[in-house]
């Protein structure tokens, strides 16, 4: 492919244009590592792209056992679909986008794969109206990095399947669950599930159990009265990070069991909101590997 065709300006639009990636139901992907990670975990590939020249062993593999539409293009149209000036992606995937089911937060990252267990003590992360795809990108990279189990983008908020997002992710868009939902009400609505699910778990059976383990919602701000390194995350647990500017909203605020501080010297006001959900989340990690 040498012209600016349908199905070329149709991918073209995927790069900038959110309501076309929604329409579609796809988005796009380069770099070794995200292809990697796609194909291990079964995403759906829609189509498969290349140029029109010898490839490396690895990406000549994949080029020949991966199924779907494939199609060569010119360089400047493989550059043109990878945002790179100075270099031309070996390969660009066309992949389905995931259901925005919550439920998806609790099953393997590996889409539809239902098999493995639900985990014990859940750690979600919610980020409400970000405004940076980059800090969307960041903070789910975060939570691949330090053993969250999904990442919740609420509001008005930018695309997780920017590209922006993506790259900044490293690829962990395509190995932690990322969900979109409208507000909170929805997220608060699900965890009352959980816990109830829960309970009845625990009342189930013939010698009592255990109770189950309590969700606690946590909110992130400069302002917090709770002490993060006093703060009990070990149980199931969700972390509300605010938007980068105007942080927690009312509602969110209002739902929240305790809002967490960072302690911090310096003359630093506050923290880059995906770097303040990173700290968390790795004093999180922390608590739990005791």
């Amino acid at each position: 492919m040498h012209t600016r065709n349908a199905s070329f300006q149709q991918w073209q639009a995927l790069l900038t244009n959110r309501t076309k990636r929604n329409r579609t139901g796809e988005f796009l992907v380069h770099g070794v590592r995200p292809l990697r990670l796609a194909l291990e975990r079964a995403w759906p590939v829609q189509a498969l792209l290349r140029p029109d020249r010898p490839l490396s062993d690895w990406a000549e593999d994949v080029w020949r056992s991966t199924p779907g539409q494939h199609a060569v293009l010119a360089d400047e149209l493989m550059a043109e679909l990878g945002q790179k000036d100075d270099s031309v992606p070996e390969l660009i995937a066309v992949l389905a986008l995931p259901p925005d089911d919550l439920d998806r937060l609790l099953v393997d990252p590996a889409l539809h794969d239902r098999s493995q267990p639900v985990p014990a003590a859940p750690l979600i992360t919610v980020f409400d109206r970000p405004a940076s795809p980059g800090n969307i990108g960041t903070l789910v990279r975060s939570v691949d990095a330090f053993g969250g189990t999904g990442v919740v983008v609420t509001g008005h908020a930018a695309d997780p399947y920017d590209p922006r997002c993506v790259r900044a992710s490293t690829g962990s868009m395509l190995t932690v669950p990322v969900v979109r939902v409208p507000s909170h009400a929805e997220v608060l609505a699900w965890v009352q599930q959980q816990a109830a699910g829960g309970l009845a778990a625990a009342g189930a059976g013939g010698a009592a159990p255990e109770p189950p383990a309590r969700w606690a919602v946590l909110g992130l701000d400069e302002g917090g009265r709770a002490a993060l390194r006093r703060t009990d995350l070990t149980g199931p647990t969700v972390l509300v990070v605010g938007n980068e500017t105007r942080g927690l909203t009312r509602a969110w605020r209002d739902a929240c069991d305790e809002v967490v501080s960072i302690p911090m010297v310096g003359a630093a006001s506050s923290l880059n909101a995906a770097v303040a959900g990173s700290v968390v989340l790795h004093e999180a990690l922390a608590q739990r590997l005791r």
